[in-house]
């Protein structure tokens, strides 16, 4: 048989087994534990309403007069209707339950949604940007090989200090750029005006937006929009996706959704073609979320569990405020960690990413995610990760502090 051979282009290890290898060779060779600040995976309990809400599902499953199998390959209707008046509740966004599609979480969705996209599309990322959206269209075919630095063939829209972290639309022309706010790694927060470019681009060109919002609960501050279809126009020509991963507590529950509105009108020919293009591929390739999960899911989004919801993510702020004070204390220059719950640190004394993990693992027992490893806007700069114990992140920041001092 012949092998899918855009594998082989990928670059190295994906970066978090990388520094699962470096950090489990680290631990062999010293019989410590490290303190961990890399990857952003949540530690707090499932809160209680939700909690209760799965627990019933699971007597309704455990008796033979109520069972149910599969479900609807788009997710049950209850929660896509109740997605749909959440999102008109807090965004002020009308959408119909029909644009909903329930899922395993954001990140299977952000790498499956490239296969709608022909072979010869051209692909933009913010640079740097969560590794997903870069190896999912790598795997696709649609880069060349790996120079070294970037993807030949991709467009790369750099996102640095100097324009606060927030890329101009792209120059040239090009078929689907993925966005991420509040973005993962840097924690930049694009304000309307500022995504408002990126919609007026994508409707002058027919450019598809793939709008990744798994962070948006973090958002405290006013001003910024929670959902890209906040914008004007933005529902003939985004897609969003979400998840109840970094709210609700669900990376290991999975469960997500993606919204692909009937409007979407930028792919040949015209409206509906992309939502019918999921749809088909959900029903294909998906047998729909588990039952159990989404019960946990419209649990979420009630009144009780959204308060529940805001105080686990409130939690985790408070985790990121102590680490950005804490590195800001021994002079790091710090990004992101206020409407977001990543920092993005800047290395000290002009070291490279992967030389600061190295620095910090040895000195400070601490792991973190190197920048390098988001695209090569990301080197020089290292994302530490407020999802922990807060014993733990107290402890991780003091050993950081003490190494640096």
């Amino acid at each position: 048989m012949k092998v899918n051979s855009n594998f082989g282009k990928l670059a190295g290890g994906y970066l978090f087994p990388e520094i699962a290898r470096r950090t489990k060779a680290w631990q062999e060779r010293t019989g410590f534990e490290p303190l961990r600040l890399g990857i952003g995976n949540t530690t707090e309990a499932l809160t209680p309403h939700i909690v209760d809400a799965m627990k019933k599902k699971l007597d309704i499953l455990s008796d033979r007069a109520t069972y149910t199998g599969y479900g609807d390959e788009q997710g049950d209707f209850a929660l896509r209707k109740a997605l749909c008046d959440f999102y008109l509740r807090e965004y002020g966004v009308s959408l119909a339950p029909t644009d909903f599609f329930i899922s395993d979480g954001a990140k299977s969705d952000a790498a499956n949604i490239q296969e709608l996209f022909s072979p010869d599309s051209v692909i933009a990322v913010a640079d740097p940007a969560y590794p997903v959206y870069v190896d999912s269209n790598v795997v696709g075919g649609r880069t060349g090989l790996f120079n070294g630095n970037t993807y030949d063939g991709f467009v790369y829209l750099e996102s640095t200090e100097e324009n606060g972290f927030i890329p101009e639309p792209p120059s040239c022309q090009v078929d689907v750029i993925y966005l991420c706010f509040p973005n993962n790694p840097t924690g930049a927060v694009a304000t309307k005006e500022q995504l408002g470019r990126f919609v007026d681009y994508a409707i002058r060109e027919k450019c598809l937006i793939v709008f990744d919002a798994a962070y948006v609960d973090y958002i405290r501050h006013e001003g910024y929009p929670r959902s890209i279809y906040e914008i004007e126009g933005a529902r003939d020509c985004a897609v969003e996706i979400n998840s109840f991963s970094k709210n609700a507590g669900f990376t290991g529950v999975r469960l997500g959704w993606t919204v692909v509105p009937e409007t979407l009108a930028v792919a040949d020919g015209g409206q509906s073609v992309l939502h019918g293009m999921w749809n088909r591929r959900q029903c294909t390739f998906f047998n729909g979320a588990s039952n159990v999960a989404q019960a946990g899911g419209l649990a979420a989004l009630d009144e009780i569990g959204r308060a529940e919801c805001r105080s686990l993510v409130d939690y985790y702020l408070g985790n990121a405020r102590i680490i950005r004070e804490g590195l800001e204390s021994v002079g790091i220059v710090c990004y992101g960690g206020v409407d977001s719950p990543y920092v993005w640190a800047k290395c000290p004394d002009g070291m490279g990413s992967w030389e600061f993990f190295d620095y910090l693992l040895e000195k400070a027992h601490v792991v973190v995610t190197p920048g390098a490893g988001f695209g090569p806007a990301g080197e020089g700069f290292v994302r530490v990760s407020s999802y922990g114990h807060r014993e733990n992140v107290v402890a991780a920041v003091e050993s950081i502090k003490r190494s640096l001092s």
